[in-house]
């Protein structure tokens, strides 16, 4: 094992993108993700790759285009209001099956709003963000570790699907140090092949009409987005769906405790309440959860690291238990929505309450609030 090192969240998301072969990353500053433009800033040169800080949201991520689509592992980052800004282009790259990858390090909204850490781009990030019928794969870190882990995977998801990955870390995670173990530095024979990207397709043994003299001519392979007629586009994106399937069987992370499990499966066993969460709040969660355990109250935390794709049939199991589920999110009910319809995925007939804990703006739950509504929630349960 290698050692650990002391790191930022930020930080840790750029190191661990140049170790899995990033070569090429293009962005704007915005608070609170600035650590990691200029850490990539600082070293992405000197490992022979390519740093541009853009004119502008729009630019970087066109530029990130671009460079996925001559072949390079590229990345951008931002935070909310940028994120929006980018939105077109991830459109554009989800409908040409570009890969790339963005990490959005969320601040409050809407609007300019805040520098405060948030989680209210949970449906921006979830359901698509720009114009038409697509998905991002989305990675939720809860700790710097994973910060750099999710990143290194994201490089990978997204080379493996053709398509855009995206870490959400909200503020809190991103300005954060811990320890962090770093993954090792992939060699370039150890990056997938693209034989996809622009280029040449191979020579023509004849000169195609009007370009007299111009023997061994190549045609170059074309990457765009738009298709004119309306079957096509369809068929295009019904495939492009059928990848999505795929990867809703194959790719959906999460962790679980304070459940008993056999083979795999839940049991009806289980916590008196579930607490669901991602990110930071998981975390407050987890000392939540201590917090119960004193007063001999069990309480089980559900944490989707796939946002995208959502795991609503593991949640199912739990929800079959009939026990309540306290959604605890730095949103005014984002996170809940995909709560409810895991709920929905429970076999039989048991539909528990889902109940939500949500704040905004950039205002963190704390610990004894999460417990303290917990108790309310048993409480009235109880009809005491």
């Amino acid at each position: 094992m290698s050692e650990k090192v002391l790191m930022k969240g930020n930080d840790a998301i750029a190191e661990a993108a140049l170790r899995a072969g990033c070569r090429a990353y293009f962005g704007y500053p915005i608070t609170p993700q600035n650590e990691l433009i200029a850490y990539m800033a600082r070293h992405i040169m000197g490992r022979g790759g390519v740093f541009i800080q853009a004119e502008s949201e729009t630019a970087a991520i066109n530029m990130v285009y671009g460079a996925s689509c001559a072949g390079a592992r590229a990345m951008t980052s931002s935070s909310s209001p940028g994120i929006s800004l980018k939105q077109e282009g991830i459109s554009y790259a989800a409908g040409a099956d570009v890969p790339l990858v963005l990490v959005n390090v969320v601040r409050g909204g809407p609007g300019l709003g805040s520098i405060a850490p948030s989680q209210s781009d949970y449906f921006q990030s979830t359901r698509g963000g720009g114009h038409g019928d697509y998905y991002c794969i989305v990675l939720a870190p809860k700790s710097v570790q994973e910060c750099a882990d999710l990143t290194y995977l994201a490089f990978d998801l997204a080379d493996q699907y053709r398509m855009p990955v995206i870490v959400l870390a909200d503020g809190m995670i991103g300005q954060m140090m811990e320890g962090v173990e770093l993954p090792p530095q992939k060699s370039p024979a150890e990056l997938p092949a693209r034989d996809w990207i622009v280029g040449n397709l191979g020579r023509r043994d004849k000169t195609p009409p009007g370009d007299s003299g111009r023997e061994g001519y190549q045609a170059a392979r074309h990457i765009t987005s738009i298709n004119l007629v309306p079957e096509q586009l369809e068929a295009k994106t019904r495939a492009r769906f059928e990848r999505y399937e795929a990867i809703k069987k194959s790719e959906v992370r999460f962790e679980a405790s304070g459940y008993r499990t056999s083979c795999g499966e839940f049991s009806g066993e289980g916590p008196d309440l579930t607490l669901v969460a991602y990110g930071t709040s998981a975390r407050v969660c987890l000392g939540a959860k201590k917090l119960a355990e004193k007063e001999g109250i069990r309480l089980g935390l559900f944490r989707p690291i796939t946002l995208w794709p959502f795991p609503y049939q593991a949640l199912g199991k739990i929800a079959a238990t009939g026990k309540p589920i306290l959604t605890v999110e730095m949103s005014l009910g984002q996170l809940v929505e995909d709560v409810k319809l895991s709920v929905l995925e429970a076999p039989g007939a048991a539909r528990p309450p889902v109940h939500l804990l949500g704040h905004s703006g950039g205002v963190i739950p704390t610990e004894e609030e999460v417990f303290a509504t917990v108790k309310k929630i048993l409480q009235q349960g109880a009809g005491t």
